[in-house]
């Protein structure tokens, strides 16, 4: 029964299986949900998609899971039915004939079992940001054409965009031209989802990822894009660059994008032109050689048409720092001259004609040039081993020196950090010291000599020229320049068993020491141990016409010294010893006490000073019977001057008392002199104040006549004033009462002719209309008295006037 149930073939909803008939070689299709018996002949299989074949299987390993494909995805089916139907889900499926060979693509949703023989790989469809695209190749061209408008495509819709529709992003591509293995660029910046349809298929790229990033460029970045046909494409930022179906990326170190050069006024870069082009009017050849720095272009994106010059690690040549006192020598490539750059310089060399180089020193040069300097000959040692490799003989390039330091064979201090950092903030908790370069040049620049003061030496060159340097003072070498050496005498008395060699000559205060052996007048031997104090003026040119100059010094004045003490006896020589050699080396002094001083023409040495440490006599004899004879003369003269120093105290102290009574005598008279002159001058002061104050009083008279004199003017002069004010007044007055006069006259007049102006006819005219006009006036206030006593108006009014003058007024008005 267990066997029977492992026979049993139960499939659920979702399942399906293959079953093959071992008699027939058919290989059946069970679809569930279904269940069935299976004979002995039958045997599960299962599709090797690797091997391309059935293989035997379990029962269990051969049922397979329908191909579920949901919204937004799609299957790529291989080997699809020729009438394009899937296995019917409940029942035994027969093996259909297939499109072996052929492939299609189906979008989701869909969910179904697959015939023997197919492969099937389930897509997720392709979701695309705006910075990434899609590679797409046609892998079957009728089907292409055919189905080119059935891909599934979503626009990509921003709100600085224009809306783009599904029709406008199909049209682009050119449908009647697809011919297979053609690539298509399916860019984000227009698509934002896409499936393929059939004969289409997206190409994976090295990482075997579908969707590819596209390269966001900043500002001052590039990328380079290489084409199949070996051209390149430069692409500067800001941009989002898709490449071209043929192109790729091109990656250093993995990067894709790359910084801008920056160049400023001290470097550059090298570049020759590869390919002919124009800018800015100007046409450029192949072959031209370009040295670009910051003076022409402050940031530099390569292009197409140009190449990058290197030697060896170098890419931007900076400029060297040229100290104060410091130099680099540079070689012109086409010349092949050597010339010196001075500093205080930034010297940007340009590597189209000039290439800064190290000269390379002998071991002589070294130890002579720099004498102890152990560190400055170890190094030439070295530069020597390696231009000896690079087959130079006099000189390294600086990148071949460059290039000692980092392969190890000299330590350098130089360290130079260079890092571009941007779009970030980061902060520590603590301070970082600024950016700091530490300039090293200590032998990487030219050849250097520092002399000291009081000391020159001869710069010789291949020329034949020659100059002198005198210091204190730092002298850079010209390539073909060299010290000249100069060998000096030592020992005591000079010899030329050791000499020294030496480029520096001591011009001031120079001191040679010598012992000269000389033998006076009566045959007795002398040594004399001297200093010379030594010189060097006049033309510095000269100084070196002499090559031993201490040499010839010593042989010149030990000589002179002999030849003046062989005319002079022991017994003159030995008491005057330094004032005969002073006078001999120096000359004599002048009534001033200055001497001529001995000079050398031939090299303008001068001995300005004599030092004498030491005079001995050879002969002990006679040394010391010199000595027993100074002895006693000695004892002599110290007797001498002991009497003379009595004689002379005795003589002083007598002197003395007699100064001390002069001096009394002399007070005393001084004395009564004085008291005299004070009398004599207190009587000329009484006289003198009382003529004051009979001059005071004589002054204060007059001062006070003077006084009254001025006052009496002063009064005069005021009742004058007062006088000429009073008649002013009274001239006022009158002319103001003559004026009141006038005016009271005038008026009188005015009004007389008034009072004639008026006719007594003009007078009763206008008395009758006044009295015309009361009367009416008071009728008009009587009417109410007429109506009360029953009388007109007129009448009562003209009871009332009756016996008045306007009694005649109103009968005129009875009447009517």
């Amino acid at each position: 029964m267990a066997h029977q149930r492992e026979r049993d073939l139960v499939l659920a909803p979702n399942e399906y299986a293959y079953i093959s008939d071992q008699t027939k070689g058919h290989i059946v299709a069970y679809v569930g949900p279904f269940k069935t018996s299976m004979a002995n002949t039958d045997q599960p299989v299962f599709f090797d998609n690797n091997k391309k074949r059935f293989n035997n299987s379990q029962l269990d390993d051969a049922i397979k899971s329908f191909t579920t494909v949901p919204e937004g995805w799609y299957v790529t089916l291989k080997n699809p039915a020729i009438d394009g139907n899937t296995p019917t889900q409940g029942t035994a499926n027969n093996q259909p004939k297939l499109n072996v060979g052929r492939k299609i693509n189906i979008p989701g949703p869909a969910f179904f079992a697959l015939w023997p023989g197919q492969m099937e790989r389930v897509i997720k469809g392709h979701r695309l940001r705006s910075n990434q695209y899609l590679l797409i190749r046609v892998y079957e061209e009728e089907q292409a054409k055919k189905n080119w408008k059935n891909a599934v495509v979503m626009p990509q819709n921003d709100k600085d965009k224009k809306e783009t529709k599904k029709e406008d992003l199909i049209l682009k591509e050119d449908s009647t031209n697809l011919p297979v293995g053609k690539l298509i660029v399916i860019k984000g910046i227009d698509v934002s989802f896409y499936m393929p349809p059939t004969g289409l298929e997206v190409v994976r790229d090295d990482k075997n990822n579908y969707v590819r990033d596209a390269v966001t460029l900043e500002r001052l970045e590039y990328c380079i894009l290489l084409d199949e046909d070996g051209n390149k494409r430069f692409i500067t930022g800001p941009d989002v660059v898709f490449p071209r179906p043929t192109e790729k990326f091109y990656a250093k170190n993995g990067i894709r994008k790359f910084k801008a050069i920056e160049l400023s006024d001290i470097s550059g870069i090298y570049v020759k032109v590869i390919a002919p082009y124009t800018e800015n009017g100007k046409d450029f050849k192949v072959g031209k050689e370009l040295f670009i720095t910051g003076n022409e272009q402050m940031i530099y994106f390569p292009r197409a048409e140009h190449a990058l010059i290197k030697y060896g690690d170098q890419e931007i040549y900076q400029a060297v720092a040229i100290p104060p006192g410091e130099g680099r020598y540079y070689l012109n490539r086409k010349t092949g001259l050597i010339s010196l750059k001075k500093g205080p310089s930034m010297f940007l060399p340009d590597p189209r004609e000039a290439v800064i180089v190290q000269r390379v020193l002998t071991n002589n040069q070294a130890s002579l040039w720099y004498p102890g300097n152990t560190e400055v000959v170890n190094f030439n040692d070295k530069l020597r081993k390696v231009a000896k490799e690079k087959e130079e003989e006099n000189y390294l390039v600086q990148s071949q020196v460059q290039d000692i330091f980092k392969k190890g064979y000299l330590s350098s201090e130089e360290e130079v950090l260079q890092e571009i950092a941007s779009d970030e903030f980061i902060r520590t908790q603590s301070y970082t010291t600024a950016r700091t370069i530490t300039l090293d040049t200590k032998f990487e620049g030219a050849v250097t000599i520092d002399v000291w003061t009081g000391y020159a030496m001869l710069v010789t060159s291949k020329t034949g020229n020659r100059k002198v340097i005198v210091g204190p003072q730092t002298y850079l070498l010209e390539y073909d320049e060299n010290i000249a050496p100069i060998e000096l005498s030592t020992g005591t008395p000079k010899n030329n068993d050791n000499l020294i060699k030496t480029v520096f000559l001591r011009v001031l205060h120079n001191k040679v020491s010598d012992i000269v052996e000389a033998e006076t007048k009566d045959l007795c031997p002398v040594e004399i141990g001297l200093s010379y104090r030594v010189n060097f003026t006049g033309e510095p040119e000269s100084w070196f016409n002499v090559e031993d100059y201490v040499k010839f010094l010593t042989d010149h004045m030990g000589s002179r010294i002999r030849n003046a003490i062989k005319k002079i006896s022991v017994i003159d020589f030995y008491p005057n010893a330094i004032d005969i050699l002073r006078d001999t080396v120096l000359g004599k002094a002048n009534d001033e006490g200055k001497r001529e001083k001995s000079i050398f023409h031939e090299n303008n040495m001068q001995i300005y000073d004599l030092e004498i440490f030491d005079i001995s006599l050879q002969d002990a004899d006679i040394e010391e019977l010199l000595y027993n004879s100074q002895h006693e003369e000695m004892k002599q003269k110290l007797k001498l001057s002991s009497r003379q120093k009595d004689f002379k105290f005795t003589k002083e102290l007598e002197e003395i008392n007699r100064n001390i009574a002069k001096e009394k005598s002399e007070t005393n008279k001084q004395t009564v002199d004085l008291q005299l002159e004070l009398v004599q001058k207190g009587l000329l002061l009484s006289l003198a104040k009382l003529e004051t104050e009979i001059k005071t009083r004589q002054t204060e008279l007059d001062a006070q006549l003077v006084e009254q004199k001025v006052l009496s003017d002063i009064n005069e002069n005021k009742l004058s004033r007062t006088k000429a004010t009073e008649e002013l007044n009274i001239l006022i007055s009158q002319k103001r009462l003559e004026q009141k006069v006038e005016l009271i006259k005038s008026e009188v007049d005015a009004v007389v002719t008034k009072a004639e102006a008026v006719s007594p006819d003009l007078i009763a005219a206008l008395q009758a209309f006044g009295d015309k006009a009361l009367a009416e006036k008071m009728a008009e206030s009587m009417a109410p008295l007429s109506i009360i006593g029953g009388k007109s108006i007129a009448e009562v009014f003209a009871n009332m006037l009756q016996g008045t003058v306007l009694e005649n007024v109103l009968k005129p008005v009875e009447k009517k």
